[in-house]
């Protein structure tokens, strides 16, 4: 890839956010760089991209289509169906492949099939996230006052599993195809909501910490970012689903707390693990953040958060990438090292950049 930066836009504004040592790039054109370069780690056979996990590559898929929506570049769009018969290939005991043990890992793949959908229209996509919702309720019980565990083993809940649990219900009531089904995860979504609120998950700060202990108290674990964002996906679909600004507010609160608490000086997005503790997992995390801050943000949220997004994609593209296109881990720089969960983390980032800076929202 050339080390040409792409032509300055006009409407990008995210120095005055802090964070960025150039103009602001132009966003598609950015985007598009770190798409491609993302695609150097893709395997057709397996469906997954090089150098990452599998709940990683459900992430990889859904920034794949991400992009792909709001840009309206096709260049990328087979790899859709190209993993999902690669996942296919996984069928073990009458599962589909995209299934394992890990109600966490399941939901991401769900969340990424109901990106498809909307994508394509393909009705096996939405069959498939519907498929994997109804697996993932056997994970709720009442312990804790309800709650899915992480796993099958039934040892711990934790805050992403729910959090997923709580958007991939909204997303599936705001496309049930009848009145039945579209209640069913309309009131899964708010009990999950509910219960999230109520179990001790966000602390006092405004923060979601990691887990519940054995007695069902907050953890204290670590405030992972995307922990802070997966809710923001929930609540955003919540608001749209019954006009309740309620859902709306309780969203911006989160989010406001992690910019607050989670940012570093110049409002650059720093995962707690940073500089060098982070494992293969956690390099992942930021650009969930951000998918799910747009989110929230195409509501009509605050100019804050919009300029919060467009100051750490400066920063990333002027002092986290290196003469690939390839970007680290640090988005307030130096480039560290290249891998494919770090640079899908990037796409969202750019991706959210460049549908903020378009025009009219889509």
């Amino acid at each position: 890839m050339s080390q040409q930066e792409p032509a300055l836009g006009g409407s990008g504004g995210g120095n005055e956010a802090g964070g960025g040592n150039g103009a602001a790039p132009d966003y598609r054109a950015a985007a598009a760089a770190a798409i491609a370069a993302l695609q150097r780690w893709y395997s057709p056979w397996t469906g997954r991209w090089r150098t990452t996990g599998w709940w990683n590559a459900a992430n990889a898929l859904t920034a794949v289509i991400g992009y792909t929506r709001r840009t309206g570049d096709r260049a990328y769009r087979g790899i859709i169906p190209t993993t999902f018969r690669a996942a296919q290939r996984r069928y073990r005991g009458g599962r589909p492949g995209f299934i394992n043990k890990f109600f966490d890992d399941n939901g991401w793949w769900a969340l990424a099939w109901v990106d498809a959908y909307d994508l394509t229209g393909d009705q096996r996509y939405l069959d498939a996230a519907q498929a994997i919702f109804a697996r993932n309720q056997y994970g709720w019980d009442e312990v804790c006052g309800g709650g899915l565990w992480w796993n099958t083993d039934r040892r711990y809940k934790n805050a992403i599993t729910n959090e997923l649990f709580l958007t991939l219900a909204a997303r599936l009531a705001q496309r049930a195809s009848d009145e039945r089904a579209h209640r069913e995860y309309l009131d899964w979504a708010r009990r999950t909501w509910d219960w999230v609120r109520a179990s001790g998950l966000i602390g006092p700060g405004g923060l979601v910490n990691d887990g519940l202990t054995a007695g069902c108290a907050n953890n204290g674990g670590t405030t992972w970012t995307y922990n802070q964002g997966v809710v923001l996906g929930g609540l955003a679909a919540l608001c749209e689903l019954t006009g309740d600004q309620g859902y709306r507010r309780a969203g911006e609160h989160i989010a406001d707390a992690a910019l607050a608490r989670l940012a570093g000086p110049t409002g650059i997005l720093a995962e707690p693990c940073e500089p060098s503790g982070c494992d293969g997992d956690q390099t992942q995390f930021k650009g969930i953040f951000v998918r799910y801050l747009h989110d929230l943000q195409r509501l009509g949220g605050k100019p804050a958060h919009r300029a919060f997004i467009l100051a750490n994609a400066d920063s990333a593209w002027h002092r986290a990438r290196d003469s690939g296109d390839q970007f680290g881990l640090r988005w307030a720089g130096p480039f560290d090292k290249a891998d494919a969960s770090r640079q899908s983390s990037a796409v969202e980032l750019l991706t959210a950049a460049a549908d903020l800076t378009a025009g009219p929202l889509r």
